[in-house]
């Protein structure tokens, strides 16, 4: 392995360092979701919710103050904000929820495309060097020029193998982070229409006193 390391040529390093920066983010947003995944707390959000349909919303604000689980971090902002504007509320909580969720993917993004280009271009270094032996003595021993662009195309090899593999965690990542977006939206939803029906019957009961 250290033998074609060497062998696929100097492209070879800015490879190997976006192989170890794929592999950090890779781990590190892994890591999060397990984190994530263990302080979810469906009984706080149902308790929000519960509370906020009742008109309670001090009650609904303690239910979910401390827990660890992003919907209702983002519920109880937006009760926070209540008689200022729930709705942007939500939105700026939901946001920075998201944002966590987001987090390193952009940098595996850019070295799943950038990979594949840093190896072809290790390979396109590595033939002309290969096709430059053809103006000299080299010529006799075709070898030579063979094995070079062999060589070169290690460096492809690498490149797509890295994308290939920074692949897997990206989709993985992307789909969570897009089912956290779903559950963060329906869930302040949920708030917004427990609110405005928790408005409804305290004006009806105002009325009919």
């Amino acid at each position: 392995m250290l033998e074609l390391f060497h062998k696929g040529g100097p492209i070879m390093w800015p490879l190997l360092l976006a192989s170890i920066i794929s592999l950090g983010v890779a781990i590190e947003r892994v890591i999060f979701i397990f984190r994530e995944q263990r302080g979810r707390d469906a009984a706080a959000v149902d308790a929000i919710l519960l509370y906020a349909e009742k008109g309670e919303i001090d009650a609904a604000i303690k239910a979910g103050e401390s827990s660890r689980d992003y919907l209702a971090k983002t519920l109880v902002y937006g009760l926070k904000h209540e008689k200022k504007s729930t709705s942007n509320a939500l939105l700026s909580a939901a946001n920075r929820e998201l944002k966590r969720f987001t987090q390193g993917l952009p940098v595996l993004d850019t070295i799943i495309t950038l990979a594949p280009l840093l190896g072809l271009l290790g390979t396109v270094t590595g033939m002309i060097r290969s096709f430059g032996l053809l103006g000299g003595a080299e010529l006799d021993t075709p070898a030579v020029i063979t094995g070079g662009i062999a060589e070169a195309l290690i460096a492809t090899a690498f490149g797509l193998g890295i994308a290939i593999v920074s692949l897997i965690p990206f989709n993985y990542l992307t789909s969570r982070a897009e089912e956290a977006r779903h559950e963060i939206e329906d869930a302040a939803n949920h708030l917004e229409l427990h609110l405005i029906k928790s408005k409804a019957d305290y004006e009806n009961l105002a009325t009919k006193r």
